[in-house]
């Protein structure tokens, strides 16, 4: 991404200056309008080794530019991170030697290390809503003549980077009203009620908690598809089905109340993982759709079942010899095997 203006020779823009590495580098503020324009994709000025890390995938694009389209109030974006190959001087303030600004020759390359579909959905977001352009983002910059760093930077910048679990993305989420919803519902279903693992998409073996956050989002969001509800109904009926499943299944209340170890129930039921919370989801989307007036009597099957793993209706199905599989495939087989139980009709076309 270099920039190549001749109508100026130099940008200046407010920045801080600080030390890393025995390196000087600066934070500065950026205009978005300046943002876009700055950084232009030139990508055959590249080096090849640098060029191949940097191929942006502009499927990302609509959903971050959506974003903030949708969100112009309360948008957060986080400092973009660059290296500068070109002449900069910063002048610094004659309070504060860290405070001042910095002149970047517009004969310089400048390529984005961090942050190049941020750069891109703001551009997007521009050519929708032009009245954004003076708002500001931050970009630590490095000066890095040659681009001799810029190669590892990159690597190093997104070598530790962890994406956050599902469950946490779920726990933290106060704009999809789904997510609300559901944290809600929990806290009125007893059996979900102070043993919902909220930080992790698993549980490790100590914990007391006996379901996902995201397992129950997820199997709350199959149970309800389909069907044309207000998010009241949508919340009394995802309440009243996991209250329904909660009283046909005894290993659940075991564990619940600690008749069952927690690290028991996970490691000898199958009905302990996430998959059987999709898999009741699945089955509780046709039930309700095929017995609307005497669904929870039907739910009293599940008291029939034997749920420990050494079952052997479930190899096949969902345990591959004593491994749970959770791929695709397996959730579909475990929701058909479900929906047999309860003598369900198989939805023509949708399975």
């Amino acid at each position: 991404m270099a920039i190549s203006r001749k109508n100026k020779e130099t940008i200046e823009l407010s920045a801080v200056r600080g030390i890393q590495a025995g390196r000087q580098y600066y934070t500065v503020m950026c205009p978005l309008h300046t943002a876009v324009q700055l950084f232009s994709y030139s990508d055959s000025s590249l080096p090849p080794d640098v060029r191949a890390q940097r191929v942006l995938n502009k499927q990302r694009i609509p959903e971050m530019r959506d974003y903030i389209l949708g969100n112009v109030e309360s948008y957060v974006f986080s400092a973009l991170t660059a290296s500068v190959d070109g002449d900069i001087e910063f002048i610094q303030s004659k309070d504060d030697h860290r405070i001042g600004s910095l002149k970047i020759s517009l004969n310089s390359r400048i390529i984005i290390n961090d942050g190049q579909h941020r750069q891109a959905a703001i551009a997007a977001a521009l050519k929708v809503n032009p009245s954004l352009r003076n708002e500001d983002i931050s970009i630590v910059l490095y000066h890095d003549l040659g681009l001799r760093r810029s190669q590892q930077m990159f690597t190093d910048l997104n070598r530790h980077a962890v994406r956050p679990t599902k469950s946490l993305n779920i726990l933290f989420d106060n704009r999809d009203e789904f997510s609300l919803l559901i944290k809600d519902s929990i806290e009125n279903i007893p059996m979900f009620h102070d043993s919902v693992e909220k930080e992790k998409s698993t549980i490790s073996n100590r914990s007391k908690a006996l379901f996902t956050l995201s397992g129950i989002y997820h199997a709350s969001q199959d149970l309800i598809k389909g069907f044309e509800l207000s998010e009241e109904e949508q919340r009394k009926g995802i309440v009243d089905f996991w209250v329904a499943v909660s009283e046909n299944m005894l290993p659940w209340q075991q564990a619940k109340n600690r008749l069952i170890a927690p690290e028991d129930f996970r490691k000898d039921y199958i009905c302990a993982h996430t998959i059987m919370l999709r898999a009741l989801g699945n089955m509780g989307n046709t039930l309700l759709e095929q017995y609307p007036d005497i669904w929870k009597d039907k739910l009293k099957i599940l008291q029939e079942i034997d749920w420990l793993k050494n079952n052997k209706e479930f190899q096949g199905v969902v345990l591959v010899g004593d491994k749970i599989s959770a791929s695709r495939n397996n959730q579909a087989a475990f929701a058909e095997y479900l929906k047999s139980k309860l003598t369900l009709e198989r939805k023509k076309g949708k399975e």
